[in-house]
């Protein structure tokens, strides 16, 4: 799983890949039309493709010409699991914490003496 999620999380990890998911929300797409709002060329395009269907985040398919892009949301669902662990925690309030400290040092300080 750690390997898995590992691909994941990486190729999560550039800003072109994250944008090519987010216009997969909407429906499949050509691949042409998955390039069309990015400066670069159809190349690096489909190696970023290749890199999301590598970690299992979208599929690919050719239909007739068209190579289609697909997003498969249920490879996130692993990466969305392992995260939702860390939300267990209560926020830190640091104000409150600041506070906390504040009485206690000063209970410990010699009279007279604040922080």
């Amino acid at each position: 799983m750690a390997s898995s999620l590992d691909t994941v999380f990486s190729a999560l990890a550039d800003p072109t890949r994250r944008a090519i998911l987010t216009m997969l929300l909407e429906d499949d797409m050509a691949v042409t039309d998955v390039a069309e709002p990015f400066e670069m060329s159809l190349a690096a395009i489909s190696k970023h493709l290749m890199i999301l269907t590598k970690a299992g985040l979208i599929s690919q398919e050719k239909r007739g010409r068209v190579k289609w892009c697909k997003l498969e949301p249920d490879a996130l669902r692993a990466a969305s699991v392992w995260m939702q662990g860390f939300g267990q925690f209560e926020p830190i309030h640091l104000d409150a914490f600041e506070r906390f400290l504040e009485v206690e040092l000063n209970d410990t300080l010699p009279a007279g003496d604040t922080v």
